[in-house]
């Protein structure tokens, strides 16, 4: 039975006031926070978890972003094969209105003119379709270098592109690369120059080819990160997020008892003084 010299009512009741108020404390900051997991006690491995879910979560977030840019560059250096597919298209048809029978070796020499300067134009794409300042086609070091993208979350989650390897036989796509620096100023030099022509035109839709099936497989990582993004994020939140509702309710429960135990607290209190008057 309770004492004067010591209240044992009181002690019990502080210590349920004080179980009470730390549960009423953790479940507001877990509110606050919107985290079920606010300290490693918690739920340690909860915690382990989520923390290393997170990290996927920052790592996918930025292979992302590199599968997209990695299309981008793709897509630039396709675009400028494209326009020197237009303009071997045009040489073409230079080539072969020179090996006609009708125009004079005057007027030959005014289809050689422009033929020049379409090659000339050529190496100028070859040289000025860049990206972040790196030339792609020229065949030069960046065109040759091979560039790692990072597109996932293990260090062997790679997409590698080699610009000077889109189409195999050659190293780029300068005129002289190409091999269409000869003439069209006679008919048996458009007659070669034809050959050479049709040999670039193939080399140039096999890079067109390759390029278009590493944009596509851009493409796609960038959707499956996209999907396992959402995946992740769904498991971390099942793992890490707050129950609102749930916690909610426990943190009124939990006042509701700190109410309790303070009143019981002060009752307990008034035990001695009670005893005390009856010694009196």
């Amino acid at each position: 039975m309770p004492v004067v010299a010591t209240n044992t009512a009181a002690n019990s009741a502080l210590r349920f006031l004080n179980n009470n108020s730390a549960q009423a404390a953790g479940s507001v900051g877990k509110l606050a926070s919107g985290s079920r997991i606010v300290k490693a006690s918690d739920d340690a491995a909860g915690l382990a978890i989520g923390t290393r879910l997170m990290a996927d979560v920052t790592a996918l977030t930025q292979a992302g972003i590199n599968a997209s840019q990695g299309a981008s560059v793709v897509q630039v250096a396709d675009g400028g094969l494209g326009r020197v597919g237009d303009v071997l298209q045009r040489m073409k048809a230079l080539a072969a209105q020179s090996l006609s029978g009708v125009p004079t070796d005057t007027e030959r020499g005014f289809i050689d003119a422009e033929y020049q300067q379409l090659a000339l134009e050529i190496t100028d794409i070859a040289g000025t379709t860049r990206f972040n300042g790196a030339s792609l086609l020229d065949g030069g070091v960046a065109a040759s270098t091979t560039a790692n993208y990072f597109v996932g979350t293990d260090v062997s989650d790679t997409i590698s592109v080699t610009f000077s390897a889109l189409a195999g036989s050659v190293a780029g796509f300068t005129a002289a690369l190409l091999g269409i620096t000869s003439s069209v100023a006679s008919a048996g030099a458009a007659s070669n120059s034809m050959i050479a022509i049709d040999r670039a035109i193939d080399l140039v839709s096999e890079a067109r080819a390759t390029a278009g099936a590493l944009i596509s497989r851009f493409e796609f990582r960038g959707q499956q990160i996209a999907t396992s993004l959402e995946n992740i994020d769904a498991a971390k939140s099942a793992i890490m997020d707050v129950d609102l509702a749930a916690e909610q309710s426990k943190l009124v429960s939990s006042q509701v008892l700190v109410q309790a135990a303070v009143s019981a607290v002060s009752q307990a209190n008034q035990i001695p003084q009670s005893l005390l008057r009856v010694l009196q």
